[in-house]
């Protein structure tokens, strides 16, 4: 059988050590070969597995954080929130909360940013008291937040706060041009950009546009009522 352990450390977190497939760097980097080669439902079956495996070896009455300065802890981090964002891809939105709740029980730090992602699921729930909740924790520097008030708000009453659109508009403006653009091309152009280095935030915004694209077919009217503020 192959090992896994969780070594607790002096700073009452938790290495999580593994062979074979608890190994979750080499689980990780295969994922990520797959979906570079474009099996993508192969990279998304080897992550959702990793997780399940990783849950079937977490106590059930012990609270356990995960160290985040430990390779395989950290690579099992990132394979949980990786699957929570395939399952939102395809509008599971319930199955990636879970999965996103669990990641924060394990990262009470929130080193990768769940509680965004989180705070998208929950609205797309019409879970407005836990967004309510989440939504304290994403900063107010991030595009997303505000991306996240103005569909709150448009879900709730059916129209767009003049002051967060204001806020929109001028504080985050690429991404208010991107997400009233008509057009929002995956191209060379595109991929050059946010591959790089340093990527423009017109890159960015576009980014976060292919991030939740899902989630404005399903709900068009908020799109549309951000058009009709150009």
């Amino acid at each position: 059988m192959p090992k896994v352990s969780l070594n607790p450390t002096p700073d009452q977190t938790f290495e999580l050590v593994g062979e074979g497939p608890y190994d979750f760097v080499r689980v990780l980097r295969h994922s990520r070969e797959l979906q570079a080669s474009g099996n993508i439902e192969g990279a998304c079956n080897e992550r959702y597995q990793a997780f399940q495996r990783l849950a079937d070896v977490l106590p059930d009455d012990e609270e356990i954080n995960l160290e985040w300065n430990h390779r395989n802890s950290r690579a099992a981090l990132e394979l949980i929130r990786a699957s929570a964002i395939d399952h939102f891809l395809i509008n599971d939105f319930e199955l990636s909360a879970a999965l996103l709740e669990l990641l924060l029980e394990l990262d009470p730090e929130d080193h990768l940013e769940a509680s965004e992602q989180l705070a998208f699921d929950y609205l797309a729930m019409d879970e407005q008291e836990l967004f309510d909740e989440v939504i304290n924790d994403v900063s107010d520097k991030s595009p997303g937040r505000e991306v996240l008030l103005l569909w709150a708000a448009y879900r709730r009453d059916g129209r767009l706060p003049e002051g967060e659109l204001q806020r929109f508009r001028t504080r985050f403006a690429p991404y208010f041009a991107e997400f009233t653009a008509d057009e929002h091309p995956a191209d060379g152009d595109y991929l050059r950009d946010i591959e790089s280095e340093r990527p423009s935030h017109g890159a960015q915004a576009r980014e976060l546009w292919l991030q939740t694209e899902n989630l404005w077919s399903l709900w068009p009217g908020f799109i549309e009522a951000l058009r009709a503020a150009r």
